[in-house]
């Protein structure tokens, strides 16, 4: 079957296919951290809430294959948070001096 990866941006939406686990999972970290480096959000101020760049999700680089879904996603400000789950997202906790990458790498193969 494979690895799926879905890079979304906007209304931008990119699919891409991997073979192995640790293929996709480098696709999930070159993919993300293109759209992190890409332009920040500003606030968005509606009439009864406002929403910081740290509250918006500015892209999502979701990884789906057999009894698995996880992925990270891209903050208005340029910051990247990993979470696995489908319908319930599970933020992925990091360790010490440990990337979004590599707290998503080690929980997808315990």
């Amino acid at each position: 079957m494979g690895w799926r990866v879905t890079v979304r941006s906007g209304p931008r939406v990119v699919k891409l296919r991997a073979a192995s686990l640790d293929e996709a999972l480098d696709l999930v970290e070159r993919e993300a951290r293109v759209l992190a480096a890409g332009p920040r959000r500003a606030a968005v101020d509606l009439r009864m809430r406002s929403f910081t760049p740290q509250q918006q999700v500015a892209g999502r680089v979701e990884l789906a294959g057999p009894r698995l879904s996880a992925g990270v996603d891209v903050r208005g400000d340029g910051a990247a948070e990993a979470w696995t789950g489908r319908l319930r997202r599970r933020v992925v906790a990091q360790e010490e001096r440990e990337s979004p990458y590599d707290a998503l790498r080690r929980v997808l193969r315990q």
